[in-house]
């Protein structure tokens, strides 16, 4: 049931699927029941999208006076509402209403029933990644609790205790530059580990930074989806054999360890361009097209991923691969989940060539990338609805076009039957064979897509996913550029350290590095999958055809001699 509210903060959009309000604003909540803290309203110009639902204050009425209202401001103070800001803008409409089966799953077996606690700053708000998901800098020894970290916290803060000359905060405090944390790290605020156990290489490559390649390729097959039961068959799942070729030992995941595995990237690698799982269904879920469809789409989702020369490495990924033993999988999960070196603390994980760039030079650079990545996004969605359209018409409009022809000929043969003295049974039997041969085109044209136009949605889809993830990555860069600009006016006008204004120019190479690596690999892995895309579907065409000139030709043949 929707509910009106009025706006206590401003909100300005930052993507399609929100919508800006202003404070004071009446809005219109559709479902109370938020997703990562966001809702689903209409604002007072009509617009429709998300908003944070920490922003609103929900009006009741008097027979709904035993309800309190609960909200939280965006400088971080708590009254009674969900302690969790939202995560990402990139949370679409439709995923307010699409559930899967492991949603509803028990969760026994994963062992993850977590308590969140507030640290000393007394102040509980998860952070979230570019990619969309929540950041939490640190946890506690115990697996079950996780602690909020005071960098984060100093990050959040609009005022701090540090001296004057402090680089001012972001104070959109949903900005995917504040929620990952990489404003901290740019601004000195992310402490240096003692120890960092991992290490990720940037280095120089002919056309730029580029990550070096894992040292140790491989790939992984997704296979055989099979219908398994638990609890005496009161649960239901589907299995996928996964077997990576480094091992060539066997593992068996459900789709919520792939979805386990999706959020763990989306938590640690904020600079990273994390594919999406191929969605949801809420019906239809055991149906063998959509079992065979999530199938094709997890292959590209795991062949992406062991492409990737970082994500390739991440021992959640290994753990994900190679562990079949329950007890050692609950360890290895929670020791991932433990993980430190997550969203800002990543960047500290990064080596970076020593060559020069001119920051100007990376702004440019990332502006065409950025050109380049919209206009793709537009030709990917346009490319997806031709696609799209053009299957609606193999599986109804061609098949009935051909069927019909075929009826006709049908009707002709049929037709030159009833006068038995003038009646041609070779002619006749020639012109039914040739309706029946266009009925049998016109099920191959139904046939089909399963064979080309199906395989290049997927991998179109993949990309829409890589896509959307972009502008939260440049804004990340963007965010830096900007601290730096501003650190090096205040330098200018004495009001800050050149020493501290160098400190920010430097970890916003970091960032820059980082960023311009993650856009050579999209462009050469875009590279060879448009090139395999294309070269798949056009000899599944021309198979095609060939098939329906060989069928034409036999049909051709019986009318030779009469």
């Amino acid at each position: 049931m929707s509910v009106k509210g009025v706006a206590i903060y401003p909100f300005f959009s930052e993507n399609k699927e929100e919508i800006s309000i202003q404070e004071n604003e009446e809005v219109v909540i559709f479902d109370e029941n938020s997703v990562d803290g966001w809702v689903l309203g209409e604002n007072s110009r009509g617009e429709r999208g998300l908003f944070p639902k920490s922003y609103v204050k929900i009006i009741r009425t008097r027979s709904d006076s035993n309800v309190t209202d609960y909200s939280i401001s965006p400088a971080g103070s708590i009254g009674k509402e969900s302690p969790n800001l939202p995560s990402t803008p990139n949370t679409s409409i439709n995923s307010v209403q699409i559930y899967d089966e492991d949603y509803y799953d028990d969760w026994d077996d994963w062992d993850d029933r977590s308590t969140v606690v507030d640290d000393a700053d007394n102040i509980n708000v998860s952070s979230s990644g570019a990619n969309g998901h929540i950041y939490q800098a640190q946890s506690s020894n115990n697996p079950n609790v996780h602690y909020r970290s005071k960098a984060i916290s100093r990050q959040d803060s609009i005022a701090s205790s540090r001296k004057g000359s402090m680089v001012g905060r972001n104070l959109n405090r949903f900005s995917s530059f504040v929620r990952s944390g990489v404003e901290a790290f740019v601004l000195g605020d992310v402490p240096m580990m003692a120890k960092i156990a991992e290490s990720y290489t940037i280095e120089m490559g002919p056309l730029g930074p580029q990550w070096k390649a894992n040292p140790q390729p491989f790939i992984c097959s997704v296979e055989d989806p099979t219908k398994q039961t638990k609890f005496k068959g009161i649960k239901t799942y589907i299995s996928y054999r996964v077997t990576p070729s480094h091992t060539g030992r066997p593992v068996y995941r459900r789709y919520k360890h792939f979805d386990w595995l999706y959020n763990r990237l989306l938590h640690k690698f904020t600079v990273i361009s994390v594919p999406h799982l191929p969605e949801k269904q809420a019906t239809g879920r055991f149906e063998e097209d959509f079992i065979e469809k999530r199938k094709r789409r997890l292959i590209l989702w795991m062949n992406h991923m062991t492409s990737h020369p970082v994500l390739s490495q991440y021992e959640g990924f290994e753990h994900f691969l190679m562990c079949a033993d329950d007890k050692q999988w609950k360890l290895g999960k929670r020791r991932a989940e433990k993980d430190e070196m997550v969203g800002a603390h990543f960047m500290l994980t990064l080596q970076i060539p020593n060559e020069h760039q001119d920051l100007q030079d990376v702004e440019e650079r990332v502006d065409n990338f950025k050109t380049f990545a919209k206009k793709m996004d537009d030709s990917v969605m346009q490319l997806t609805n031709v696609a799209s359209e053009l299957v609606r018409k193999h599986l109804g409009g061609f098949r009935k076009e051909f069927q019909r022809l075929g009826n006709a000929f049908q009707s002709i043969s049929h037709a030159f039957t009833l006068d038995p003295p003038y009646k041609s049974d070779a002619l006749n039997n020639a012109i039914s064979h040739t309706g029946c041969t266009y009925e049998n085109i016109g099920e191959m044209f139904a046939e089909q897509p399963k064979n080309d136009l199906f395989q290049m949605l997927d991998k179109l889809s993949l990309y829409q996913g890589l896509l959307a993830n972009f502008p939260d990555i440049i804004h990340l860069q963007k965010g830096a550029f900007a601290k730096v600009k501003e650190s090096q006016r205040m330098s200018d006008e004495g009001k800050m350290d050149q020493d501290e204004a160098d400190g920010i120019r430097k970890r916003c190479r970091t960032v820059g590095f980082a960023l311009q690596a993650e856009m050579s690999h999209f462009h050469q892995q875009r590279e060879v999958d448009f090139k395999d895309m294309m070269q798949a579907y056009l000899r599944e065409q021309i198979a095609f055809y060939q098939r329906v000139v060989q069928q034409l030709e036999r049909t051709l043949r019986m009318y030779d001699g009469l």
